[in-house]
């Protein structure tokens, strides 16, 4: 625990500095441009305190995103529409929708590329091309044919986030399903075992550590294509909302404490799939 403490620690103190560092750079043109038409004198003290507190700096520094966010959560009500939790729930609804419809899809996509070679050679293909789409030119096109068909809400965020979050598990899943080797499905014949039972019996378990390792990728995904659909749809409501909110009237510390939630929550979904990722395997007996 001490060894991976340490580090962590180190690198985050690091951060820090670098981050204070950068905000008295990208902000003393501000102060600067201040005392020259004030008459001023900029001083090492002042020109550090004055960095570190402007109201719309192009670099906000750290405690200032501190505050906003303990201000944002905390002090403010959860129902309350400038409520940071309430606009981490809106995104991680549409966020987890599409993690589960994009894992249950990269799953059978994965399931029939294994055992159909037509699939094999004809769908994946396509999955890997689907990829080179960038998702901002993409998402307002989902989103439009959507809204045309009388789908709005939160079914279209879902959907950008599943077609982010079902390429890992595809990859995931064929990796996995294709990693006993030869001699053990040799065995499998050997003991007389239908295609199914080969499948739950071996290719299944198997695959359990590259899935749970394609769904922390997904799910990190999949927050950012919530995100991604919140900007295009005018949403009022979101972590991309509160983003594209900031942008407009130049709220860089808004900005940021968006930022930091979205960071926040994403590591939290990822770290509880790696708690069941560690029970999970645990039990089958595998080491996590």
């Amino acid at each position: 625990m001490r060894q991976s403490f340490w580090p962590v620690v180190t690198i985050l103190g690091l951060l820090l500095v670098l981050w204070y560092g950068a905000a008295i750079w990208l902000n003393a043109a501000w102060t600067y441009d201040k005392a020259t038409r004030s008459g001023a004198t900029v001083t090492a003290t002042s020109l550090v305190a004055d960095t570190w507190a402007q109201k719309k700096p192009k670099l906000p520094a750290p405690h200032q995103v501190a505050v906003e966010i303990w201000e944002t959560t905390v002090l403010k009500k959860v129902s309350s529409k400038r409520s940071l939790v309430y606009h981490s729930w809106v995104t991680l609804s549409a966020t987890l929708l599409g993690f589960g419809m994009g894992t249950l899809l990269g799953t059978l996509l994965a399931v029939g590329i294994v055992f159909n070679r037509t699939m094999d050679m004809s769908v994946m293909p396509w999955v890997i091309a689907s990829q080179t789409i960038p998702i901002l030119a993409i998402a307002p096109m989902i989103i439009v044919v959507l809204n045309a068909v009388g789908v709005s809400g939160l079914l279209p965020k879902a959907m950008i986030s599943m077609y982010l979050s079902f390429f890992p598990v595809v990859v995931g899943m064929v990796k996995g399903l294709r990693s006993p080797d030869q001699i053990q499905l040799d065995q499998m014949k050997t003991w007389y075992a239908s295609a199914s039972q080969t499948f739950w019996k071996l290719r299944l378990p198997a695959s359990m550590p590259y899935f749970f390792t394609s769904l922390k990728i997904a799910m990190a995904a999949s927050l950012v294509g919530a995100i991604v659909g919140e900007l295009p749809t005018g949403a009022v409501a979101g972590l991309g909302a509160r983003l594209l909110a900031g942008s407009y009237y130049g709220q860089t510390i808004q900005i940021w404490s968006a930022l930091i939630m979205a960071a926040a929550l994403a590591a939290a979904l990822v770290g509880i799939i790696g708690l069941v990722q560690r029970v999970t395997l645990r039990r089958m007996g595998m080491a996590s």
